[in-house]
């Protein structure tokens, strides 16, 4: 703040008028002595200060901080949690042998058991390497050797199924053929998340077969999970994918599976169908899986199958459904090698749990055990 000061200076005393001497006659006249002048000092000036005016200065104004709640953590939900039903996947698996092992045998035993002729070859070479190099010459000593060689050879470590990342709902796909076991292993799956205090919503999205959809209900109640059905019969199957993801994010669902239609007549139209469907989920939530169910009994067929799905769908993962049906089991082992997509789950009969993750040291036990 500027301080203003003024000044006051006194003023000066007029001095008195010197007398006029007046002649008068000529006479001794003897002047008096002039009064003494008094000389008056002027009072020195004073210095007067104003009074400083007291200013208020507005207070800043202090807002509050908003209270901060805390952000609730994401509940960390691992599938690996979730045990299986205690039983051997290995059980339900044919063995390839009625008696002991015999290398010079093998070749043609795993090419009637649909591992191939190009791996057949190679397995069956690689046994008799390791059968020189270590020794083994007993059956037991050839059983361990060759369910080991199968168990390298299938072991992948992206065959679990993954929801493990990413916003809920998972949403997975189911493609496939009328008739492999889609609708089965749905129900199986979705019962074994149940199982898991997973929440499950189901899309019965295969609506040009009636018999489907009541086959996907049946499921739905057994696996007490909630259904979205076609309103009728041959409606858009994308219009039935997105109103079961759309369920499934109002109820705040864990998992969406939706069941897709499983013609192959047309590839085209297929094709069509299923980008078609994956544009409808997408526009909700990220597709977590595209599974392909193969029928373990179709052989060779079934790699024709795979092929064609694999070009049209994105298929993240394999279902082999019907493996304690046949002895060829090998397919498993075809399909992997030749398309690269790992095994992930397997069905070995019709109980609702009658279905596992796929294990490559439980499957080549089952192929050498001992009958």
């Amino acid at each position: 703040m500027f301080k203003f000061l003024k000044r006051w200076r006194g003023e000066k005393a007029a001095a008195p008028e010197t007398p006029v001497a007046v002649e008068e006659a000529p006479q001794h006249v003897v002047e008096a002595a002039p009064a003494p002048v008094e000389i008056v000092q002027p009072e020195p000036a004073v210095e007067v200060i104003a009074e400083p005016v007291a200013v208020k200065i507005p207070e800043p104004e202090i807002k509050k901080p908003e209270p901060v709640v805390p952000k609730e953590e994401p509940v960390e939900v691992k599938l690996a949690e979730v045990e299986l039903p205690a039983r051997s996947l290995g059980s339900g698996i044919r063995s390839l042998f009625g008696s002991s092992v015999d290398i010079e045998d093998l070749e043609d035993i795993l090419i009637r058991a649909d591992f191939g002729v190009d791996a057949s070859m190679e397995i069956t070479e690689q046994l008799r390497k390791e059968a020189n190099r270590t020794g083994a010459n007993t059956d037991a000593q050839l059983r361990l050797l060759l369910k080991d060689l199968l168990t390298a050879r299938l072991t992948r470590s992206d065959s679990a199924l993954n929801l493990s990342s990413g916003d809920l709902p998972y949403v997975i796909l189911v493609v496939g053929v009328n008739g492999a076991g889609k609708t089965t292993t749905i129900g199986k799956l979705s019962r074994w998340l149940k199982d898991g205090d997973w929440s499950v919503v189901l899309g019965a999205a295969d609506t040009f077969r009636a018999a489907a959809v009541d086959q996907l209900a049946t499921w739905a109640q057994r696996a007490e999970a909630r259904i979205v059905r076609p309103e009728r019969e041959g409606q858009d199957p994308a219009a039935v994918a997105y109103q079961t993801v759309e369920l499934a994010l109002r109820e705040q669902a864990d998992i969406a599976i939706v069941d897709t239609a499983g013609r192959l007549q047309n590839k085209k139209d297929l094709m069509d169908e299923l980008a078609k469907v994956r544009r409808a989920v997408e526009k909700q939530a990220r597709i977590s899986e595209v599974l392909l169910v193969i029928d373990a009994t179709t052989g060779q067929n079934a790699i024709a199958q795979a092929k064609a799905f694999t070009e049209v769908a994105n298929v993240t993962g394999i279902v082999m459904t019907k493996l304690d049906g046949s002895a060829k089991g090998g397919v498993l082992y075809a399909l992997q090698k030749e398309l690269d997509i790992p095994i992930k789950l397997v069905g070995v009969g019709e109980g609702i749990n009658d279905f596992a993750f796929f294990s490559a040291e439980e499957f080549a036990k089952g192929l050498v055990a001992r009958q």
